[in-house]
C-alpha cells in the first residue's frame, strides 16, 4: 500500500493560460480538492463534523514548480501528513505527471498547514484535531514523517 492518498486529475483547457501552461492557482485548488476527496472517501465522520461546526482553516499554502504541464496531462496528486499538532495538521502534495509509457515525472511539490477551529464565524476558537481524522490519516504519514504524534 502506498504511503500517500492519491487523487487523479486530467488537466482541462480552462486550467491553462494563454500560452497553454497550467495557471499556478490551479495547483492550490487541486490541493484543496485532494483534501476534500480524502475526507469524503476516508473520513466521512469528519465531513459530517465539518457540516456542523468544525472548520478547517488553511493557514499556509505553498507550491514549488519543477516542470510545466498542459491540457490533457494526467496527474496524480499525492497527499501525505507530515506534521500533527494539537490543533493543526500539515500536509505535503506531490504533483506527478503520469506519462502514457508508464513513466512518472514530479512536476511540482506543495505544502499546506491547516488549523482546526470550532464555533460560529464570529467567535471561532482553536479545536483539537478530531481523533477520527487522525485515525484516517495514519496510513498516509509517509516514510519521511518524523512527527506522527500530537505535539503542543
Amino acid at each position: 500500500m502506498a504511503d500517500y492518498f492519491e487523487h487523479r486529475h486530467i488537466v482541462g483547457f480552462e486550467e491553462t493560460n494563454l500560452v497553454g501552461n497550467v495557471y499556478y492557482v490551479n495547483y492550490l485548488r487541486w490541493q484543496g480538492r485532494c483534501r476534500e476527496m480524502f475526507l469524503k472517501l476516508h473520513a466521512p465522520d469528519v465531513l459530517a463534523d465539518v457540516r456542523a461546526d468544525l472548520k478547517l482553516f488553511t493557514l499556509k499554502v505553498e507550491c514549488e514548480f519543477f516542470a510545466e504541464i498542459t491540457a490533457f496531462d494526467e496527474l496524480s496528486i499525492r497527499m501525505r501528513l507530515v506534521d500533527l499538532a494539537q490543533t493543526q495538521l500539515e500536509f505535503t502534495f506531490d504533483y506527478v505527471k503520469l506519462e502514457p509509457d508508464g513513466d512518472e515525472v514530479l512536476v511540482a511539490r506543495g505544502r499546506q498547514r491547516v488549523a482546526c477551529m470550532r464555533g460560529p464565524n464570529t467567535a471561532t476558537v482553536p479545536s483539537v484535531v478530531p481523533e477520527a481524522l487522525v485515525h484516517a490519516l495514519e496510513p498516509y504519514t509517509g516514510a519521511a514523517s518524523p512527527r506522527l504524534r500530537r505535539t503542543a
